[in-house]
């Protein structure tokens, strides 16, 4: 069996690499755990906005440091495929360990449909994740459902597999931001925000509002890129305020004067959807409001159904999701 992230991280000298920027919340999450096992840490991440250039950065930072022997583990997160072209340089004395949060294959093929599968681009894109992962002696998933997904495609050890699930910055979401109770006041507020993915399953959501248009007890607040992504005419959501963008602080606040979260994932034709936890669903119970979540795997790994905090609808179901947002705003539900 082999060790767990803490006890492989325990008294070590550790380099943390990520491409992503640094304050990114799945890297902050990992900076904090290696710095509370790890006898030491070296960052290698940058915020620079240019994603070619802070890769770049990264590269450029991190070549002379594998030829040193001043470390004991290297700790590769989000995107490590980005740095493919270092693998043959990566010492083989030093303990390797890899976020497999992305894969590549994933999400071009099955998720964002930019490649046709079974093509010579999906192939590619396979043989790149799978050289990727299997360079690790150890693989952090963000779901078990997730993990089990990563280790039957790529066919790589189960047991050297490790889930750590996401985290919300407690900094900016909290749950003392909750406004005094408003449970079922009029209008019932209900959010989502979101960078509108296809995963995410937003036309369910819009179908699911169109559905509840006319209800004026129900007020609907979109934060995202929505209204040009898809070419949306505000007037035919009379109950709903879209949002294009809010800093952190003002969504908590948004967030803190709503009723219900739309959680998600909602989409029924992408796998992604099934295996993994959106990330705004950590938040939204960060600050304890009550989540509506799409019916999957990844979802009931943590989330129980108790009519109180956790509402499951199936995903793919615009008018399922519609009747229970109304049966939650009249407080219908038994």
């Amino acid at each position: 069996m082999t060790q767990n992230l803490t006890d492989s991280l325990k008294g070590k000298d550790t380099v943390f690499v990520s491409t992503k920027n640094i304050d990114y919340i799945r890297n902050t999450q990992e900076i904090e755990l290696i710095s509370k096992y790890s006898n030491s840490i070296k960052i290698i991440a940058f915020s620079t906005k240019n994603y070619l250039l802070r890769v770049l950065k990264v590269y450029f930072h991190l070549i002379p440091v594998l030829f040193k022997k001043k470390y004991d583990v290297l700790f590769l997160g989000f995107s490590p495929q980005l740095l493919f072209l270092l693998f043959p340089f990566f010492p083989k004395n030093k303990l390797i360990i890899i976020d497999f949060f992305i894969s590549v294959y994933d999400t071009l093929v099955d998720d964002r449909k930019k490649f046709k599968n079974g093509g010579i681009l999906s192939n590619l894109t396979h043989w790149l994740d799978t050289k990727t992962i299997h360079k690790a002696d150890l693989v952090i998933t963000d779901t078990l459902t997730h993990g089990n997904y990563f280790s039957k495609e790529f066919q790589f050890p189960i047991d050297k597999i490790e889930t750590i699930y996401i985290s919300a910055d407690t900094s900016i979401y909290q749950n003392n931001r909750t406004i005094a109770e408003t449970k079922h006041s009029q209008p019932f507020e209900v959010i989502y925000f979101g960078s509108i993915l296809p995963v995410q399953g937003i036309e369910i959501i819009l179908d699911a509002m169109k559905k509840l248009k006319d209800d004026p007890s129900i007020k609907f607040t979109i934060v995202g890129p929505i209204i040009k992504k898809y070419q949306l005419d505000s007037n035919d959501f009379p109950n709903t305020t879209f949002i294009e963008w809010l800093t952190q602080e003002q969504l908590a606040l948004q967030i803190a004067n709503s009723n219900l979260a739309l959680a998600g994932h909602f989409s029924a034709t992408i796998g992604k959807a099934n295996r993994t936890i959106a990330g705004k669903t950590y938040i939204y119970k960060a600050m304890n409001k009550p989540v509506i979540l799409g019916d999957s795997e990844a979802n009931r790994e943590l989330f129980k159904e108790d009519n109180k905090n956790n509402f499951y609808v199936e995903r793919g179901n615009p008018t399922a999701l519609a009747e229970k947002i109304k049966k939650i705003s009249k407080n219908e539900l038994e």
